[in-house]
C-alpha cells in the first residue's frame, strides 16, 4: 500500500509551456471580462482599483497553478500547504464582490484544466444574470432611506420636537437613537428618513437648523456611512 502511495508521489509529468501559456492568456481574458462587469455594476465612486487589478490577475494564477499540480499527488500536497501559510487581510466587501471573486477562481481552475470553451460558456451566463440582478433586479429593491442627525440644546425636548416638519417633507421618519454628547450639554438624535420626491431638502434642512439654534445637521445616504457629530 505504501509502496502504491510512494509510487504516485514520485511519478512527474512534462508541463508544456505553450498549453501554460494558452491557458493563462485565456485565464487574463476571463479576468479582463470579469473586470469589465465589476465595473460596470459599481458606481464609480465605489470602485476599488486594487479589487480590479485582483480581478485580472487571480483568474491566471489559479489556471497556473492547476496546470502545475496535474494528477501530482505530491505537488498538490505541497501547494496545499503554501497557500495554508497565506494570510488575506483586505477591507470587508460587498457580497457581489464575493460572488466575482469566487467566479474568477472558477473560470481558472477550468482554463487551468483546458476547459476553455467551457470557461467562456458558464463565464457569459454568470455574467449576464450579475448583470440583471445589479442593474434590473437592484432596482426594485433599491433602498432610498436616508439617516439625518441633529445636534439640540439640552433644554429642548425632543420628543415631537421635528413631527411636523417630518410630515410636510418626508413619506417616514423614525428615531433611532438619542445620546448625549459635549459633556451633557447636546444632545444627538438618529432619524432614518425617506424624503418625498417633490420635497425640498435644502428648505427642510433650514427649519431644522432654525429650531436647533444652528447647530450641526448630518443628512446623508446610510450607505455612505455618517462621521460623528
Amino acid at each position: 500500500m505504501l509502496e502504491k502511495l510512494f509510487g504516485v508521489t514520485e511519478q512527474t509529468e512534462v508541463i508544456s509551456i505553450s498549453n501554460t501559456l494558452s491557458y493563462m492568456l485565456a485565464a487574463v481574458v476571463v479576468g479582463m471580462i470579469i473586470a469589465a462587469v465589476y465595473i460596470f455594476i459599481t458606481e464609480k465612486s465605489r470602485r476599488s482599483f486594487s479589487f480590479i487589478v485582483s480581478m485580472l490577475i487571480l483568474p491566471a494564477v489559479v489556471a497556473l497553478v492547476i496546470t502545475l499540480v496535474g494528477s501530482n499527488v505530491a505537488r498538490a500536497f505541497s501547494i496545499a500547504g503554501v497557500f495554508a501559510l497565506v494570510k488575506f487581510r483586505s477591507v470587508p466587501g460587498e457580497s457581489k464582490d464575493i460572488s466575482l471573486v469566487f467566479m474568477a477562481m472558477a473560470a481558472g481552475l477550468a482554463c487551468g484544466l483546458g476547459y476553455i470553451t467551457l470557461a467562456f460558456s458558464v463565464l457569459a451566463v454568470l455574467g449576464v444574470i450579475v448583470v440583471v440582478c445589479f442593474k434590473v433586479v437592484a432596482v426594485c429593491f433599491k433602498d432610498t432611506t436616508k439617516q439625518l442627525r441633529i445636534l439640540i440644546p439640552e433644554d429642548m425636548n425632543y420628543s415631537g420636537a421635528f413631527d411636523d416638519l417630518f410630515k410636510e417633507y418626508t413619506k417616514g421618519a423614525k428615531l433611532q437613537k438619542v445620546k448625549t454628547t459635549n459633556m451633557g450639554t447636546l444632545f444627538e438624535l438618529t432619524y432614518d428618513v425617506q424624503m418625498r420626491a417633490d420635497a425640498d431638502e435644502k428648505k427642510f434642512l433650514d427649519e431644522i437648523r432654525c429650531r436647533n439654534g444652528n447647530l450641526k445637521i448630518i443628512f446623508c445616504t446610510k450607505e455612505q456611512g455618517i462621521e460623528k457629530l
